[in-house]
């Protein structure tokens, strides 16, 4: 598995898909970058890192056969292997804001943004981009972002992270491609922020609503429970957990 180090470019998620139009690469392919000037995050968000301080990383996957509509257990597996990495280095409380915001004691720590190569109604490959807090200390304008050093009091070695996260991604991908949808679903959702707890959600209109996560469903959008029980389903673009 070739992982390619830079110094600085401007998106590694762009740099690999690049890359992986050019030649054919091996699958799980990583590049990480001490620094990136144009970081993206879901919905065109951006993501600003300390140069040498933070990973940023994308990985190459080839998915063989995977249906359209089972896209979002990419996001899944991606979600749980960061979890289970996390776990291996004693991060305390961690949870998956909907859709992939990796949480430890409420606080972000990780973001991750997928960007799928779909031909004829298949998933061809997956650019995996992760974005994790591990040695950056104070995050201005970021009152809910946190970091592994912030939360242990260590510091994590970048290079070895990558190594645990490859090793996990490939364990949940192997579950993925024997068809265990309903094993990485319950798994899933086990983690997931504010589940079965009192929330607020704001909605697209901009009305905020309580209600009560329930899960996710098959295409991967949120299950919520409303007043006098009612059950709805949301999509990303229509709802917006706060804290």
């Amino acid at each position: 598995m070739p992982i390619i180090k830079l110094n600085a470019i401007d998106s590694t998620n762009s740099f690999l898909r690049q890359l992986c139009m050019e030649k054919a690469i091996e699958d799980y392919t990583a590049v990480t970058t001490k620094h990136q000037t144009q970081g993206r995050g879901q919905m065109g968000t951006v993501w600003d890192s300390e140069k040498g301080k933070n990973l940023m990383c994308s990985v190459f996957k080839r998915n063989n056969d995977i249906d359209i509509e089972h896209q979002f257990y990419i996001s899944m597996v991606t979600s749980l292997a960061l979890i289970k990495t996390l776990q291996t280095f004693n991060v305390p409380k961690l949870n998956v804001k909907w859709p992939n915001d990796i949480l430890a004691e409420n606080n972000k720590i990780c973001g991750i943004l997928i960007e799928n190569v779909i031909k004829k109604n298949k998933i061809e490959a997956s650019i995996i981009g992760i974005g994790l807090n591990v040695n950056q200390i104070g995050f201005k304008n970021l009152p809910n972002a946190s970091s592994l050093k912030e939360l242990t009091g260590i510091v994590f070695d970048l290079d070895e992270l990558v190594q645990v996260i490859i090793s996990n991604l490939k364990f949940y991908f192997n579950l993925l491609a024997n068809g265990k949808f309903n094993k990485l679903k319950k798994e899933y959702e086990t983690y997931l922020f504010r589940k079965g707890k009192p929330s607020s959600f704001k909605l697209k209109s901009g009305d905020v609503i309580p209600g009560f996560i329930e899960g996710v469903n098959e295409n991967g959008k949120l299950i919520v429970r409303l007043e006098d029980d009612i059950r709805k389903v949301f999509d990303l673009k229509e709802i917006q957990l706060l804290y």
